[in-house]
Parts: structure tokens; sequence; C-alpha cells
């Protein structure tokens, strides 16, 4: 996929909101962060929660489910889970971390375009 989709209004989304979004037939997670837009994967990399309902501090989206936190600025892991101890390792030995998947956002004209990575 090599096309700019475009998806939604800059004014439209308040800093510091995220909200889900179907595109191309995928769920993937809008976000702004003061002047920065993201878009990610909607789907948590470690069980699947729906990040959307999750919570966004800065770039930080944490997932509803084992608060799982990544940074929307690059998809990487900021932590796992909240487990600690052996649950934590456990875990861990069951799904290690990866990153959250980022899409490629760019405004135009007071509109947000997201492309999607594969």
């Amino acid at each position: 996929m090599s096309e700019f989709f475009d998806v939604y209004g800059a004014g439209d989304l308040p800093d510091g909101t995220m909200k889900k979004i179907f595109l191309d037939g995928r769920e993937v997670l809008l976000a702004r962060a003061g002047d920065r837009y993201f878009a990610a994967d909607n789907h948590c990399p470690h069980m699947g929660g729906d990040l959307s309902s999750g919570t966004l501090h800065a770039t930080i989206v944490t997932c509803p489910l084992h608060h799982s936190q990544f940074d929307l600025a690059d998809g990487h892991v900021v932590r796992w889970t909240d487990w600690t101890g052996i649950k934590l390792s456990s875990a861990k030995l069951l799904k290690a971390p990866r990153p959250l998947k980022i899409h490629e956002v760019k405004l135009e004209k007071e509109r947000i375009y997201i492309k999607l990575r594969e």
C-alpha cells in the first residue's frame, strides 16, 4: 500500500485525544499530542487490547487490558505489562515484547492523511 488516505480534519481531533478509525479494512488508532498527529494499529501487540479505549499521555499510549505502553512517535515498547516478578517473566517468555506498528501521517490543508504500513 503506497497511497495516503484522507481520514480526518485536523481541527476535529482535540489535543490529547485518540480515536479508532477504520481504514482499508483495518482498525487504526489516530491520536493527537500537541500539534503532532500519530497513527498506529489499534490492537495492542501484547494481548490485543483496544488501544483507543486506553489512555494517552503526551505520545505514550497505555493499553486498558494489562497496561502495556508504547510510544506513538516510533512504536517502541515503554512497558510490556504492569505485572511484576515471575508473572512478568512468564509473560515475556510466552509472548516476547514487540513494538506497536505505526503508520505514516501527514497534514495538508488542515486534513490528516495516513499511509498504512504492512
